[in-house]
């Protein structure tokens, strides 16, 4: 079904929220990898808000989908986002990359309720979600598995690996969405190592491969919705996104990959993000 108007607003002030909460966690930290974390907003918000089978009060439901952030650098934006969905009290966010933290740069499933991968090391993701994916088949299970890429990541033979496998084994229940933002730590991702044609590349390995805005919850939305209606194979959504979105010092620049920022810049980030939404101050 469409989204309605309705729906769309709840997910854009959702997306709002989400990004001025990691925001703040970022000034909490002193610093994080706010660039990915700010483009793989939407696609996490539509998942959280509008798709999953999840109870956050009992984060570790058997009949629950799966979600494995394989970006584990995008945690300092998935943390704040599990917060609002309410996995755990917003306040624990003050302690985030510091000493006794349940939170590390890289979140722990064995710490944070919610997570159900630990992820990092990039290219591990998409192996451990065809894993989770062939489980549920195993046991008879009815969840979905969906894996969240980085475009970068996608440098990495492991997840080539993988997707071979999930072609193999006609996953359906498993849906990869790459957040295609086309920069990464060391710059363009194109320069670095070109994926283009990326969409040929994962259709060559017998994926249902399907292209959408990243900022868009329609084109995002119907995207899920035609990956659940296939039944033959695992999809990809490769969702074109913009690095450090909404903060408009930071959108598209490589430098924000990782970055800290004084109470200054917060306010103006913060201020930025509500423009975007068209949110003005008075």
């Amino acid at each position: 079904m469409p989204l309605t108007e309705k729906e769309i607003a709840d997910l854009k002030e959702k997306a709002r929220q989400v990004r001025h909460l990691t925001v703040k966690t970022l000034v909490w930290s002193g610093g994080g990898h706010i660039g990915g974390a700010l483009s793989q907003t939407d696609i996490l918000v539509i998942l959280y808000w509008h798709f999953l089978k999840i109870d956050p009060k009992n984060p570790d439901w058997e009949e629950r989908d799966r979600v494995v952030l394989s970006k584990g650098h995008g945690g300092i934006g998935y943390a704040p986002l599990l917060a609002l969905r309410g996995y755990f009290d917003q306040e624990l966010l003050k302690t985030f990359n510091q000493t006794n933290s349940p939170f590390g740069m890289h979140l722990d499933r064995l710490k944070v309720p919610g997570v159900d991968a630990s992820t990092g090391s990039l290219g591990h993701g998409l192996p451990m979600s065809v894993g989770l994916a062939l489980g549920a088949r195993l046991k008879g299970q009815s969840w979905r598995t969906y894996c969240i890429l980085g475009d970068g990541e996608c440098h990495e033979g492991s997840v080539w690996e993988a997707a071979m496998a999930a072609s193999h084994y006609k996953l359906s229940n498993l849906t990869a969405i790459v957040d295609r933002n086309k920069l990464c730590i060391d710059g363009r991702v194109e320069e670095i190592m070109a994926l283009e044609p990326f969409v040929d590349k994962w259709v060559s390995f017998g994926w249902q491969a399907l292209e959408c805005d990243g900022h868009d919850f329609v084109q995002l939305a119907e995207a899920i919705e035609k990956a659940h209606q296939t039944t033959d194979r695992p999809t990809v959504i490769i969702a074109h996104t913009v690095k450090g979105k909404g903060i408009d010092y930071m959108e598209d620049q490589p430098g924000w990959h990782y970055g800290g920022i004084d109470s200054g810049k917060e306010k103006l980030a913060l201020e930025s993000i509500d423009r975007m939404y068209g949110i003005t101050q008075a």
